[in-house]
């Protein structure tokens, strides 16, 4: 069988279109590091964030999540993140994690309080809010219905 070279040819145009449709959605995805200032931030579980998750402030993605370790001592989850350098978070900033639908992936949502002072370089998010899974919320209900049953004494 032999190969016509327009086909060879028309095969390359298609390689480079696609890897220049590559760079493109790549460039505009938006999904490179935030480069800025590390804060940290202590869970007791983080329910399968990842590092390169984002971190949002009302939805706005103002950071990166930039790495995980266990906490010898009281054994909680510490967050190490990038801010942007033009977001200056108050002291009193609440962090949660929290999932992107319920296939979604997760990140670390930012509460900005009203204190005036701001959290400096390598500072720490103190309020934080665990990772609430679907598996438990759905026990919780259950718990919450099948004790209510039982105290008004109904089977």
């Amino acid at each position: 069988m032999k190969r016509n070279p327009v086909e060879t040819v028309l095969g390359g145009v298609v390689l480079v279109i696609a890897a220049m449709f590559m760079v493109f959605a790549y460039s505009s995805a938006d999904i490179g590091a935030v480069s800025g200032y590390a804060v940290e931030a202590k869970f007791l579980k983080v329910g399968g964030l990842e590092t390169g998750s984002d971190v949002r402030i009302s939805g706005i993605r103002v950071g990166t999540v930039t790495g995980q370790r266990l906490d010898p001592v009281t054994y909680e989850a510490t967050i190490a993140m990038s801010i942007a350098s033009d977001v200056k978070l108050p002291t009193d900033t609440e962090a949660m994690i929290v999932s992107d639908g319920l296939l979604g992936g997760k990140y670390v949502n930012l509460m900005p309080g009203r204190a005036p002072e701001r959290i400096a370089a390598g500072g720490a998010i103190t309020k934080t809010k665990d990772f609430q899974a679907l598996e438990d919320l759905v026990g919780e209900i259950i718990f919450l219905a099948t004790n209510k049953d039982e105290s008004s004494g109904e089977q």
